[in-house]
């Protein structure tokens, strides 16, 4: 592994030089592809075009994310940037490369989370939208269109990630290619109209099954700890360590969001049915919540109470998309239709 870890470095040292003048794009491409962007920008804006087609993304967000915090801890990836301290091979030909705000992640590396909820939960929009352009055109060329655009999406998202130092190639790949059969397989079956039990039994399953796992690792004598040690350590910077990049935080987070969408369900079974503009209108003001929502203060310390909060904050996100927002514009139209 030493040398493809070594051909990483060089690598990304190379994008850093020769796109420096695209740096700010690499950065917004990075946040895009940011597995909690799935939750609070691509769910809503999909959810009021077609519901199971957001209902879908939810899903997909959470299982790939769980799936991908398992895989990180069952293969210890390493990230480019502490490797290139850690290792010991730079000492005397450093590579010149710098970190960013959005650099310093406290997981382990394989696969790349970016790459893999990304390749997931984009492969229920596009085919989703190619099958629409298929059956309203038949044109094979225009429905082929979201599907290069997919394509694109992923590099983009590969490049920014090596870019940032956040990952190596491999794990960008890994986790493109893996997210993709997720989003596949997981597509088939969305939980469309499935009782509260379901949710709750199913995000419960997967809270103590990852914390079974962790602590049967810890057991065997495996510091599940050990990245982030190794990111406070050769960090530029203490502040860009953030808890809400640490696997607990994943966790909380697909736990949340599964337990939110069964209460959502379990409010307003169906959704509220609403016309284009009173849609266009719930999606606006759904993303303004969601944005003070995810801007929302949490205290970092006791984590347990960090942990807690995260929990309940994404658990908030489908009542706000899928019952309280649509609820209130569909309450207001109606009331404006009768005066």
């Amino acid at each position: 592994m030493e040398a493809i870890y070594t051909q990483g470095i060089w690598m990304a040292e190379t994008l850093q030089q020769r796109t420096r003048s695209q740096e700010k794009f690499w950065l917004v491409v990075t946040h895009i592809g940011d597995p909690k962007a799935a939750f609070l920008l691509l769910f809503p804006f999909t959810y009021f075009i077609s519901k199971r087609a957001g209902v879908a993304v939810l899903w997909v967000a959470a299982i790939s994310e769980w799936l991908n915090l398992v895989f990180k801890w069952m293969l210890f990836g390493e990230r480019p940037f502490w490797w290139i301290g850690e290792s010991r091979l730079f000492v005397n030909k450093q590579p010149k490369v710098h970190q960013f705000s959005s650099t310093c992640e406290t997981g382990p590396g394989s696969p790349s989370g970016h790459a893999m909820v990304t390749a997931a939960v984009w492969w229920v929009v596009v085919s989703s939208l190619g099958s629409f352009l298929y059956s309203r055109t038949h044109s094979v060329v225009l429905s082929a269109a979201p599907y290069l655009f997919y394509v694109l999406m992923l590099v983009a998202v590969g490049i920014s990630r090596i870019f940032i130092l956040a990952h190596f190639p491999h794990q960008v790949v890994a986790g493109s290619i893996t997210g993709f059969i997720l989003g596949i397989v997981l597509s088939r079956r969305v939980p469309e109209g499935r009782p509260l039990l379901f949710f709750f039994n199913f995000s419960i399953g997967l809270l103590l099954s990852a914390l079974m796992l962790h602590a049967g690792l810890q057991q065997l004598g495996i510091d599940l700890s050990w990245s982030i040690t190794l990111a406070k350590k050769w960090c530029s910077r203490s502040e860009w360590i953030r808890l809400d990049t640490a696997p607990f935080s994943s966790l909380t987070r697909d736990c949340g969001a599964l337990l939110g969408l069964g209460l959502a369900q379990y409010w307003k079974p169906g959704g509220f049915s609403l016309p284009w503009a009173p849609r266009a209108l719930s999606l606006a003001i759904s993303s303004m919540g969601l944005y003070h929502v995810n801007r929302l203060p949490l205290p970092i310390q006791p984590q347990g109470l960090f942990y807690g909060l995260f929990f309940v904050k994404f658990v908030i996100v489908p009542q706000i998309v899928m019952v309280l927002v649509p609820g209130l514009v569909h309450l207001f139209t109606r009331k404006k239709k009768k005066d």
